[in-house]
């Protein structure tokens, strides 16, 4: 289950816990390697999986020896030089290969860091398991977020997050009861465009809306960093993941990046939680929780810290974030659909077939003209999925 709002329970014996990384060579997947070099007795690789970077791939496998390597790119699979692997690490392809290391007796922790949709199902396997899901494929929530929250108890899997806003969030609720919770704030940067106007944003450019003041990420996700639908998705992320109506659930502007979120409890009190931009320390503590040990994080350093400013985001510039709220109240297939041609728009706009501001408005065209399902099933979520990404494109390129 998603531990809620827990207390501070005993310790974790101290012992060693085999991790499989689910998107392995990017961003979050080598920040989680970096964790696992800082606690070598405490985590091992039992698998490490990737798209199409096998040469990345198999440079980790080099340094970890895991049991299984996985990539899901079949070109990648048929091309690569497997005589590079260690001795005793197997090679697997695909969605099959994915599911068969989550689903293995071995490994105790999942971390679920491929970028978009293709991470469902490999959470979604290691849920059913009833695996410890280190969860940083929002996606996974963003679409199915229902259907995760039934299977949880049924499998007894725990889904910890490792988003720094919903870690933050998480941090602040330990030892608090829902009735407690009068709201939950996340924080955003403001991506490189904050304060930009309308006008202004037709302007920019791929190599402008890459270049991200505070954050290291992938291209998908700095993207949505700048038209803040990384923020929309993680209002829905955050409806599911803490089970709260929309209406508890808001965002401010925080352009330091220091304060990752906070909660505000009925009594007026708000606790947050401060820490210098580092993925490490989300990914760590989701990792080894519910304990805090030593790692390799950066220290926040007081003395230089000098202001915090906050502010309400700008909705009517980027009106990618009203998707996110709208999303999370309606909830059944608008999820898959928003994030579906959230992902082909971004897709265009990278290869210079979309402008920048037309982003989340093929994103509100889809999802107006969707066949909404209240309750769907995984295949008619999946299903959504297809359909939408088929339409982002007619989208561009109309009959």
């Amino acid at each position: 289950m998603i531990p809620e709002f827990p207390d501070s329970p005993e310790a974790a014996e101290a012992r060693q816990k085999a991790v499989v990384v689910l998107g392995s060579t990017g961003s979050i997947g080598c920040s989680t390697l970096d964790v696992v070099r800082a606690l070598p007795d405490r985590f091992r690789i039992f698998a490490l999986a990737a798209h199409a970077s096998w040469q990345k791939l198999f440079s980790q496998a080099l340094e970890f020896s895991p049991d299984y390597v996985v990539l899901t790119d079949r070109d990648a699979f048929d091309t690569c030089d497997k005589s590079l692997l260690p001795a005793g690490t197997r090679l697997l392809f695909g969605s099959e290969g994915i599911t068969r290391v989550v689903s293995d007796d071995i490994p105790e922790i999942v971390v679920s860091a491929i970028v978009g949709a293709a991470g469902l199902l490999g959470t979604w396997a290691a849920i059913g398991t009833g695996k410890t899901v280190a969860l940083a494929n929002q996606e996974t929530l963003v679409v199915a977020g229902q259907l995760v929250r039934d299977l949880l108890p049924k499998t007894g899997a725990k889904l910890l997050p490792v988003d720094s806003e919903h870690s933050a969030i998480f941090q602040a609720l330990r030892g608090h009861s829902r009735s407690e919770v009068a709201k939950i704030v996340l924080t955003a940067s403001g991506g490189p465009f904050r304060g930009w106007s309308k006008e202004r944003l037709r302007e920019v450019t791929v190599e402008k809306a890459l270049n991200h003041p505070t954050w290291k990420m992938g291209p998908k996700v700095t993207i949505d960093s700048a038209t803040l639908m990384n923020k929309a998705l993680e209002v829905i992320e955050a409806r599911w993941l803490f089970d709260l109506p929309v209406e508890k659930i808001d965002v401010v502007v925080h352009p330091e990046s220091v304060v990752h979120s906070f909660v505000e409890f009925i009594d007026g009190s708000v606790m947050a939680q401060l820490s210098p931009p580092d993925m490490r320390l989300p990914i760590q503590y989701a990792m080894t929780w519910p304990e805090r040990l030593p790692g390799p994080t950066r220290k926040l350093a007081w003395r230089e810290l000098s202001a915090f400013h906050f502010a309400p985001p700008d909705r009517e510039t980027f009106p990618a974030l009203d998707l996110g709220f709208e999303v999370a109240a309606k909830g059944g297939t608008c999820g898959a659909v928003l994030n579906a041609a959230n992902e082909a728009a971004v897709g265009l706009f990278l290869d210079g077939r979309l402008s920048f501001v037309d982003i989340p408005a093929l994103c509100r065209d889809l999802l107006n003209h969707h066949h909404w399902i209240a309750s769907p099933t995984l295949e008619e979520l999946l299903s959504a999925d297809r359909r939408a990404r088929q339409e982002a494109v007619r989208w561009i390129t109309p009959v």
